[in-house]
């Protein structure tokens, strides 16, 4: 296997895991929010345990945590623009549908091919076809309602959530800034900021930091947010973004509401319809298709 193969392989693997472990978002936010936990304490312990977590590991691995001025404005952005990707698609669902708000969401690979265009990185014909297939596999799967009231903030909302994922991916992988920082140095700061603008947001809402976490089960469920679907998810994006680029990585994202709906359907008995299934199978075929038949890139 060559460095290109290799690189390319690992790159696919990472994108996968990325999606399935970002997918396990209900296996520990559900049980937390039926707990009475308020989104933001949610969202702060999520981000806040992940970078404990991380930074001891850089500190057993004797990694360095020292940026350069330049790279830290730009790595702080990445923060908030991962953290407004959470927040934006959260406050969207008090607006619309939670299957509208999916299907807007994942308009973010339609956003980084257009962005790659835009900066001359044109993505090949096959990494397009997986693209509309996705997206009509994600509109089988939403089944938004067409009786729900739908609101055009929260319509916004989650195309901001889209949008502040995309560039989040393409800066990733384009900036020549941060080329030589490290996935955990990159992911680290970037899980401080959102940690930071969530504890901000909370202070000026008001309320307690520990408001509805009132069980070790409520702790666990904070750790296990803040290690899979975030961590782990996290540094598996940046390694993906970096390997086989933003465009492929963002089609591999597909495999984040596949495995939010298997998990709802095994462990919480929620119902998985012949209309479903077929928007997996859709799914699955399309991310297949690209990486078996990449193309070429120019």
């Amino acid at each position: 296997m060559d460095g290109i193969t290799r690189k390319r392989t690992i790159g696919y693997c990472a994108g996968i895991m990325a999606g399935i472990s970002y997918g396990t978002n209900p296996l520990f936010a559900k049980p937390l929010l039926e707990s009475g936990v308020p989104v933001l304490v949610m969202l702060f312990f999520r981000y806040g345990i992940s970078v404990l977590l991380l930074a001891g590991w850089m500190l057993l691995k004797k990694e360095p945590f020292r940026v350069k001025g330049s790279e830290l404005g730009l790595l702080a952005i990445l923060g908030l623009l991962f953290a407004c990707s959470s927040l934006f698609l959260f406050a969207s669902y008090a607006f619309i549908p939670s299957g509208l708000a999916t299907t807007l969401v994942y308009l973010y690979p339609v956003f980084v091919a257009l962005i790659m265009v835009f900066l001359r990185f044109y993505p090949s014909w096959q990494t397009w076809l997986s693209i509309v297939a996705t997206f009509g596999g994600i509109l089988l799967l939403s089944q938004p309602s067409g009786s729900a009231q739908i609101k055009p903030l929260g319509i916004l909302l989650a195309i901001s959530s889209a949008l502040s994922y995309a560039f989040y991916l393409v800066i990733v992988n384009r900036s020549k800034r941060i080329k030589q920082v490290s996935e955990h140095t990159l992911t680290l700061y970037a899980l401080l900021t959102g940690a930071m603008l969530f504890a901000a947001i909370r202070t000026v809402q008001g309320g307690g930091m520990l408001e509805g976490i009132d069980s070790r089960a409520d702790w666990l469920n904070l750790t296990g947010l803040a290690l899979v679907p975030t961590m782990i998810s996290l540094l598996a994006l940046a390694i993906s973004s970096r390997y086989i680029g933003p465009t492929k990585t963002s089609v591999l994202g597909v495999f984040e509401p596949l495995t939010a709906i298997l998990i709802g359907t095994i462990l919480f008995g929620e119902p998985l319809t012949p209309k479903m299934a077929l928007g997996i199978l859709v799914c699955v075929a399309a991310v297949v298709f690209m990486i078996l038949r990449p193309g070429k890139k120019s």
